[in-house]
């Protein structure tokens, strides 16, 4: 039996694929989460052979799950599903170690076949999402760029965000004038949104 783990923020969703999952012969849900924060316990607890992650989630993100699970060593392997099919998420998760990338409106059946694929060493990709990744290219934001972004998506003025950060007003501006460069927009909170819609930050 391949034992599988669960995180996903929203009930209805992760009790859904759990009974989906449930059905097939081979697959065995043996741990649900609904916060980031909560997996590597869980994974501790229940030894999945397979995670099965959510991008945005409450506590931690997917892709901070996935850092903190192979930190510490931890032998699963992770497969991201989630809504929302930005480039930027699947080169972030896939940098961090993913095995697998796929949206969550994949039929119950090929998501079956993608947890037995991971599980057998295989990678897998949502098709679509991995010719927008080639097309779109790499995120052309350093980290601390991404940081400053973060910060400013609310509208917060750079004294907050420098005050946040610990950093001075002018590196903040620095830091920002340069991601506007990069995202070709035209203020800080354009250039926010326009990291955040393609999985950047």
């Amino acid at each position: 039996m391949i034992r599988v783990l669960l995180a996903d923020d929203q009930a209805l969703v992760r009790g859904a694929v759990a009974a989906l999952l449930d059905l097939e012969r081979d697959i065995e849900v043996v741990a649900q989460v609904g916060r980031g924060d909560e997996v590597l316990d869980a994974v501790r607890r229940a030894s999945p052979d397979v995670c099965l992650l959510d991008i945005e989630m409450p506590g931690l993100d997917g892709i901070g799950v996935l850092e903190q699970l192979r930190g510490v060593g931890m032998p699963s392997r992770c497969l991201m599903v989630t809504t929302f099919g930005r480039p930027g998420y699947l080169r972030r998760a896939m940098d961090a170690g993913a095995c697998g990338f796929v949206v969550k409106d994949t039929p119950a059946q090929e998501l079956a076949e993608a947890v037995r694929r991971v599980h057998a060493g295989v990678r897998v990709v949502d098709p679509a999402l991995a010719t927008e990744s080639l097309v779109g290219g790499p995120n052309p934001l350093t980290e601390r760029e991404r940081q400053v972004l973060r910060a400013a998506l609310d509208g917060s003025p750079v004294q907050s965000i420098a005050t946040r950060l610990f950093l001075s007003p002018g590196t903040v501006r620095n830091y920002l004038s340069s991601a506007i460069g990069k995202t070709a927009t035209a203020t800080r909170v354009e250039a926010a949104r326009y990291a955040e819609e393609r999985g950047w930050l």
